[in-house]
């Protein structure tokens, strides 16, 4: 059984998922204009809470959030359910490719069997599609990879029923309702405005702020946990930003694709210019990911390495708040 299905390959997995099950319902929409209008850029550091024995960083808001957004700013209806019981969570996505229902699913990276080692580890907030079965496989759509791809059933249940943080619990998901007319523009503006909130937001953990503070801890990791594991934290935070997460340079590049399609639907070219300025400081995140990978690999001929790489974050975090006040401002 295989539905009628189109993949499109994207650079992060939820914005792929959600434009690839809206243009499978028939709703031409671009990564670029479901990650602006989901506010999917963000930052937040959470030091109290591990994932892969470092201290947790995302870029992105917590999993769902960003196709819970689009939907609501657009009228879209999403249907969503989480179980705590596999054989009932199979039996659903059985019902839903039987009734023709291409279904997104919330998984774990570790046992996805398709992904190279290196990106393999306990990640819970990954997203793929499912758009056929077989006897022994389930055809899968994972808009990060090149290609569609198959994972066994029991693969499958594994990555559904991943443990850990931001266990998928089986989630899958999938839209129910698309308006037939939609405001673009109020959702362009809403989504915009949304993402400067959470970037200016005065709380320490958070947006520019929350960079602040990541580049203090760096400077002080080597002193009060080591090196062997100050050059962990910043790995896991590489990994995070431009393998896995993408949330680095990646988010940066998507969001500036937006900004472009914003400006010619707003007819407001103050957007094109601060799309340009977005794609300069995705290359200050791609710049700070190199810079940092030096230092884990030891590979790095700075003299005051952790240092170094702090001030490169710092300036990161300075620019983007003055980008984001301007960004305020242009769409006011």
């Amino acid at each position: 059984m295989e539905l009628n299905f189109t993949h499109h390959q994207s650079a992060h997995c939820e914005n792929g998922v959600a434009s690839n099950l809206l243009k499978n319902s028939g709703l031409q929409i671009s990564e670029p204009m479901v990650f602006g209008i989901g506010s999917g850029l963000f930052f937040v550091f959470l030091p109290f809470i591990k994932v892969n024995y470092a201290p947790a960083i995302s870029y992105r808001p917590l999993p769902g959030q960003i196709f819970n957004k689009l939907a609501k700013r657009l009228g879209i209806r999403i249907k969503r359910q989480k179980f705590s019981n596999e054989a009932k969570a199979t039996k659903l996505l059985d019902e839903n490719l039987s009734n023709n229902i291409p279904t997104g699913l919330q998984v774990g990276v570790y046992n996805l069997s398709y992904f190279p080692d290196e990106y393999r580890f306990h990640f819970n907030a990954h997203n793929l599609v499912v758009y056929g079965k077989t006897t022994t496989d389930y055809l899968i759509s994972d808009p990060v990879m090149q290609t569609v791809t198959t994972l066994t059933h029991d693969e499958l249940k594994k990555v559904r029923f991943a443990k850990g943080a931001f266990a998928p619990k089986g989630q899958m998901y999938y839209p129910i309702f698309i308006p037939n007319e939609i405001d673009l523009k109020k959702a362009i503006v809403k989504g915009i405005k949304n993402t400067c909130r959470d970037m200016l937001a005065p709380v320490a953990i958070v947006g520019v702020k929350g960079i602040r503070f990541v580049a203090k801890k760096i400077r002080k990791w080597p002193l009060q946990h080591g090196t062997k594991t100050a050059n962990h934290y910043l790995a896991q935070m590489v990994r995070m930003q431009e393998e896995i997460g993408t949330g680095g340079g990646g988010f940066r590049f998507i969001y500036a694709a937006f900004l472009q399609e914003a400006a010619d639907i707003l007819h407001n070219e103050q957007l094109k210019e601060l799309a340009l300025e977005m794609t300069e400081i995705g290359d200050m995140w791609r710049n700070f990911a190199i810079e940092a990978s030096r230092v884990y690999k030891n590979r790095s001929t700075q003299t005051d390495v952790y240092n170094t790489v702090a001030d490169l974050l710092l300036a990161i975090a300075n620019r983007e708040e003055l980008f984001f006040k301007k960004l305020q401002k242009a769409i006011k």
